[in-house]
């Protein structure tokens, strides 16, 4: 008796800012789902079009998987980014091809590396609601 092969399985996180989006991806028939509502009903269509990019750099491949991921934290764009982040290295993982990593990194590097980039803490002694260096204007006379 063969023993059976268990279905592939890719779990992969990606964050952007606040946000933080963990993708599954299983072999299956091209369903993508965020946060359990299909792609063509989440968000805008801008923010769409932005977890699309790897998914279309992808080609014809992305028809024999399902993708599933959960997102929480930040603000919907920065939602958006972490999932497409998510789907770009889980995608990356799952087919193991060099040329496919290598077309994420040359149309943006971040489908793949994470962006450290973060807003500067308050400082002390200044108008805390205008910004972290700024302070009250003085009058010289």
């Amino acid at each position: 008796m063969a023993k059976k092969e268990k279905p592939k399985l890719i779990l992969t996180v990606g964050k952007r800012k606040n946000a933080v989006a963990r993708a599954k991806i299983t072999a299956g028939t091209g369903k993508i789902m965020i946060n359990g509502v299909p792609l063509n009903l989440w968000g805008s269509d801008f923010l769409r079009m932005r977890i699309q990019e790897p998914l279309i750099i992808a080609g014809d491949a992305v028809n024999t998987i399902n993708i599933d991921a959960n997102t929480r934290g930040g603000g919907l764009p920065g939602q958006a980014e972490a999932v497409r982040m998510a789907i770009a290295q889980a995608l990356a993982e799952f087919f193991k091809e060099e040329k496919l990593r290598q077309k994420f990194l040359q149309y943006d590097r971040n489908l793949l590396v994470y962006d450290p980039r973060r807003n500067e803490p308050h400082h002390a002694g200044g108008a805390s609601k205008r910004g972290s260096r700024r302070h009250k204007q003085k009058s010289k006379r």
